[in-house]
């Protein structure tokens, strides 16, 4: 009996469900900070998100703590990112709000106030929202540089938004890719950053945790510990220490610990597979916590993230790849819409392979250029967050969501304003795309701040 591999599916007539300036896709940090900024700068605006919530990793995978906003001297991520920032933390409990008033580095993440900070800022905005719904195409015409529109796939059934612009903040380049967009993915040999299951803990103890940590000489990421652990067999081999611990309260802890290799997350197997062996790492983890970590004795696991953590995947090819040298030699461009400090932090590919980890010094930083955001072949499309035009290097710096809040307010910015004008993304105007992001509250450096208004860098 012969069997063809593919099938020929039925054409359809769609209701045109929407009909908006810009539509967001991706509902994680950049997507949010993109469809708010959009919104404020007059684009009638819809943002796609096929969970039931925004977030991204931060609460759907359950990344414990935000990245550092700062360069160690002054926060170089600010504008929309810093204002999501700030109010989770204000509606945090008192003595949550003590111990973090005054910190913008490694904030833990509380997942379900974050939720209700991000639902409550996107619909301020007036920005339209749509949970529970997939992208399944894009419309084009043949030979367009352009997307017309987006065949959208939830309850409701099959439908298309009509967008004038698009912002494609899944963190995959899914929609760029969709378009026939150039990417790269991975390293020479197509390895991939490794993934990871966070997972919250109640009834553990933090004073207990740091006595531990004074009395034995562990560090906050108990290398002790797990070494210890390594040897007599209670956990696998690998990292020797916990990526970090984020402190919601003294009873409540987020868990960034160990990976699982081979993980592609544009590959739903390979997504199947990252929760189920997740889960089991998890459950071996919390074994060993228990045993060997006082504090964690008698840890619950609250919930484990609905999907495992990914950290790479595609690299959007845009106008300019941002490079190592760049980030190392600590570059400005003329078309610089952000700034980034964080360390390059590529994690190791196998169990046996080493981290890369460099480190630019206090108050430095470097420049993101409007051009990294702009795929190659596409005209009203912009890629903000992890996969924006970056080598392989710089993606694993440029990922984390402070920097997605940055680039995402700069796409949502200048998607308004090439729909308020009807030109391409290569048609906006540069040092006005510049001065609005920093009367909006971004920080773009000081160069950028003196040439665009003369205002003070700091």
């Amino acid at each position: 009996m012969n069997r063809v591999n593919t099938v020929t599916l039925p054409a359809i007539e769609a209701e045109i469900a929407y009909d908006v300036d810009v539509a967001v896709v991706g509902g994680g940090a950049a997507g949010i900070a993109a469809a708010i900024a959009a919104v404020r700068n007059g684009a009638r605006t819809l943002i796609i998100e096929q969970r039931g919530f925004f977030g991204g990793m931060g609460t759907v995978s359950l990344v414990p703590a935000f990245c550092p906003f700062t360069d160690h001297e002054k926060p170089v991520i600010r504008g929309i990112g810093l204002e999501l920032l700030l109010e989770m933390k204000r509606r945090f409990k008192s003595d949550y709000r003590a111990r973090f008033e005054k910190r913008l580095d490694w904030v833990p993440i509380d997942p379900e106030i974050l939720k209700r900070v991000y639902d409550d800022t996107v619909l301020a905005s007036g920005s339209a929202v749509l949970f529970h719904t997939s992208v399944t195409q894009i419309l084009r015409n043949e030979n367009s540089r352009r997307i017309e529109g987006l065949v959208i796939h939830n309850k409701s059934g099959t439908s298309v938004v009509r967008c004038g612009y698009v912002i494609d903040a899944t963190g995959d380049g899914y929609i760029a890719a969709l378009a026939g967009a150039p990417f790269q993915k991975g390293g020479d040999d197509g390895e991939l950053q490794p993934g990871t299951m966070c997972y919250l803990l109640t009834n553990v103890d933090r004073i207990r945790f740091e006595e531990y940590l004074k009395e034995s000489g562990d560090t906050d990421q108990i290398p002790l510990a797990v070494s210890k652990a390594q040897e007599n067999g209670d956990l696998p081999h690998g990292r020797k220490e916990v990526s970090g611990f984020a402190w919601v309260a003294d009873y409540l802890v987020g868990v960034n610990f160990g990976h699982v290799f081979g993980i592609d997350g544009t590959n739903a197997e390979d997504l199947t597979r990252g929760a189920i062996d997740g889960r089991k790492l998890v459950e071996i983890q919390v074994q060993f916590l228990s045993k060997y970590v006082p504090g964690f004795e008698k840890a619950h696991v609250v919930a484990t993230g609905e999907q495992i953590g990914i950290r790479e995947t595609r690299r959007i090819v845009g106008d300019y790849v941002l490079t190592q040298d760049d980030f190392l030699e600590m570059r400005s461009f003329e078309d610089d819409i952000g700034r980034n400090s964080y360390f390059i932090d590529i994690h190791l590919a196998t169990s046996k392979s080493k981290m890369e980890i460099k480190h630019l010094p206090p108050g430095k930083s470097h420049g993101v250029p409007y051009r990294s955001l702009l795929p190659v072949s596409l005209d009203n499309v912009w890629v903000a967050g992890r996969s924006a035009s970056s080598d392989r290097v710089v993606q694993g710096s440029l990922r984390v969501m402070p920097n997605c809040f940055a680039m995402g307010q700069a796409a949502g910015t200048a998607a308004a304003m090439a729909a308020s004008k009807g030109g391409s993304n290569r048609d906006v105007d540069i040092p006005a795309l510049q001065k609005t992001l920093i009367d909006q509250g971004a920080w773009l450096g000081e160069d950028v701040q003196a040439r665009v208004n003369g205002s003070r860098a700091d």
